[in-house]
């Protein structure tokens, strides 16, 4: 391998660059740990994995005589996918019972086989790849925006353990939005001054979560709360 065969690697990278920034930018405008650069650099380091896999032949190694070369791209291909595993992991986080970071974690990881197919040189299957993505990303969330908004969220509510009317007072409130008891979490903290209780439930909108969040700061006792919507 030299100089001369740069050209035939350029294309691939760049295209694996261009895919990598497509997808990254949606997850940047979200937010999301995970954004440009970080599916860029994925994208670009899967092609140039399998650019080199594919091009075993001209590694620097001396053969056996009277052996032949035989390689096999998919092994270093099935490496990538289990490697980005560790990445994917990183991004994914528990906060209560709500568990965040998994559909960056699954851009990252269809980011990372995109860029072995541009390495693969199948450009039409990697850009098939490339546009899909983007509408499950983008495309699918303006649908989804049009859809009745249920979003579950785990609420966390803390109060005063001499105020034992509080209690009922608050299951009064998440009741009023649908909330059923079960799964829920009792804790006593505070160094036994204060109960904490964690519950699931549905809201409608963001408008149900203000509404609830007003109920629960009338309820004479409660000394905090948190109301952390699932999302990804």
């Amino acid at each position: 391998m030299d100089l001369s065969d740069l050209p035939d690697f350029a294309l691939p990278l760049l295209a694996a660059m261009l895919a990598g920034g497509l997808i990254g930018f949606e997850r940047e405008w979200r937010g999301r740990s995970a954004g440009f650069r970080t599916h860029i650099l994925v994208c670009l380091a899967s092609a140039l994995l399998m650019e080199a896999a594919v091009s075993q032949g001209s590694w620097r190694f001396d053969a056996l005589a009277g052996t032949a070369i035989v390689a096999d791209p998919t092994r270093m291909a099935h490496g990538v996918l289990t490697g980005i595993g560790f990445l994917c992991a990183g991004v994914i986080f528990r906060s209560g019972f709500s568990i965040h970071g998994l559909t960056t974690a699954a851009s990252l990881w269809i980011t990372a086989a995109i860029g072995l197919l541009f390495g693969a040189g199948l450009f039409w299957l990697a850009a098939t790849g490339t546009v899909l993505t983007m509408l499950i990303l983008a495309a699918l969330r303006l649908v989804s925006r049009r859809l009745p908004q249920h979003a579950v969220v785990d609420a966390e509510v803390v109060w005063r353990r001499e105020d034992p009317a509080a209690e009922d007072a608050v299951e009064a409130a998440l009741g009023d939005i649908g909330w059923s008891p079960g799964g829920d979490r009792h804790e006593l903290v505070d160094g036994g001054g204060s109960v904490r209780r964690t519950f699931r439930l549905k809201a409608v909108g963001h408008d149900g979560l203000k509404a609830l969040a007003a109920r629960l700061r009338a309820v004479e006792g409660v000394t905090g709360y948190r109301l952390d919507p699932r999302e990804d």
